[in-house]
């Protein structure tokens, strides 16, 4: 997979790509990232990118020909053109997973300073969201849409490794300990230290049925349960009643 991303601040992704785990899958070659400065293409004397918006208003909005001509000439016959936007659709785990498996070329266009001019928007296939809140610009947006999908693609991390993380299967991850076996009078839940392996994994799914019923119930409203899962469910009520 080829990640590009526009941005007016390319500096932005320097530790980005030579850090960690993102670093490894740039050197072993499972994902190519690269950034591009679109201020590059302005015909502006200047070197501007911006201008006033029309109408009047505080700020400055992003001008078009600059946009766009770096997008016709980066983009590819397979790409899929995004656009970080705190009105864009909520990017999820589930869209971190489509954007994994099925795209080959994903251009992230990152905004700044007010706006965008709308009619950038016709060049794009898809807004995207990380929540309902406004950054400084899209570099952080693309960052944390990047990291989500490279550590998806196969050979980043162990499958494994993120088959139970949060949202992976609907549900919040269950609690994860590691040694000492006690501290400062916490102790290791005896079933994870017990060797069996059934119960083990009968108490991890207890534990995130009970997260997620606590702290994201809204992720339980449309899920089709497994009997197994039925029966935990039974048991948590029944401890919450018993208190």
């Amino acid at each position: 997979m080829k990640i590009t991303v526009m941005t007016l601040f390319p500096e932005f992704f320097d530790s980005f790509k030579t850090t960690s785990i993102i670093k490894r899958a740039l050197e072993r070659n499972l994902v190519e990232f690269e950034t591009v400065d679109f201020r590059l293409y302005t015909k502006d004397k200047h070197n501007h990118v911006d201008d006033t918006p029309c109408g009047g208003g505080q700020g400055m909005v992003l001008s078009p020909q600059p946009i766009v001509d770096c997008l016709k000439d980066i983009k590819e016959d397979a790409s899929f053109v995004i656009m970080m936007s705190p009105q864009g659709e909520t990017f999820t785990q589930k869209k971190a997973r489509e954007f994994a498996k099925n795209i080959k070329h994903l251009i992230i266009i990152c905004g700044h300073y007010e706006g965008f001019d709308e009619r950038i928007r016709s060049y794009v296939d898809l807004e995207v969201s990380l929540g309902d809140f406004v950054l400084t610009g899209g570099e952080p947006a693309a960052l944390v849409v990047s990291d989500a999908i490279i550590r998806l693609l196969n050979g980043v991390i162990l499958e494994e490794s993120h088959e139970d993380d949060s949202f992976e299967n609907g549900l919040l991850e269950y609690p994860q300990y590691t040694r000492p076996v006690e501290f400062d009078g916490k102790r290791v839940p005896d079933v994870l230290l017990s060797g069996h392996h059934a119960n083990i994994k009968r108490w991890r799914l207890k534990q995130s049925l009970k997260k997620t019923l606590e702290r994201r119930p809204d992720l339980l409203e449309n899920r089709k349960f497994t009997k197994e899962e039925k029966n935990l469910l039974k048991e948590i009520e029944d401890e919450k009643n018993n208190l």
